[in-house]
């Protein structure tokens, strides 16, 4: 499979995403998969900017994510998919794309939210896409950086709920 790794994180493509897990897992392509970010030009060409070079850059539907994924049009590339929220990654399970791992690495903080960990804060909403995910076999873990140890979201979450 052609998927390395998959990650939350409220930022996209920025200095954790675009040199630490592209350089430590040799990607040769970033996924962003969001449904508003497809439409938004402005939004794109930062991307586009902020993607490092020899990384290709796909920014999809989830729709359109899914359907070149179980397609193979992917498999001779190291894929990072990566969302801004959870119900991204959970519309690719639902369609079929097998997931092993989730990272949550950074949910911004709102008024509305509830904080997790220093750099991960959630709704309620969230909490019921995390639990679907991981109902739906994906593990959950966060960590920010490469460096970082790697603990289970879940027991972070139940703090929470």
């Amino acid at each position: 499979m052609a998927i390395i790794g998959v990650r939350i994180d409220g930022r996209l493509i920025h200095g954790q995403v675009a040199n630490l897990w592209t350089t430590k897992l040799n990607i040769s392509r970033i996924m962003v998969v969001d449904n508003d970010v497809v439409n938004n030009d402005i939004e794109k060409s930062g991307l586009k900017l902020a993607c490092p070079p020899g990384v290709k850059l796909s920014v999809l539907s989830v729709d359109k994510a899914a359907a070149n994924i179980l397609a193979g049009k992917y498999d001779s590339q190291r894929l990072l998919i990566v969302a801004k929220r959870p119900e991204p990654i959970l519309g690719l399970v639902e369609q079929g794309v097998e997931l092993a791992e989730l990272n949550i690495g950074n949910m911004s903080q709102s008024p509305e939210t509830r904080s997790v960990t220093r750099s991960v804060n959630v709704v309620d909403e969230d909490i019921r896409v995390f639990d679907e995910l991981h109902a739906k076999g994906v593990k959950l873990i966060h960590q920010m950086v490469p460096g970082d140890t790697a603990k289970d979201f879940l027991p972070l979450l139940d703090k929470v709920r």
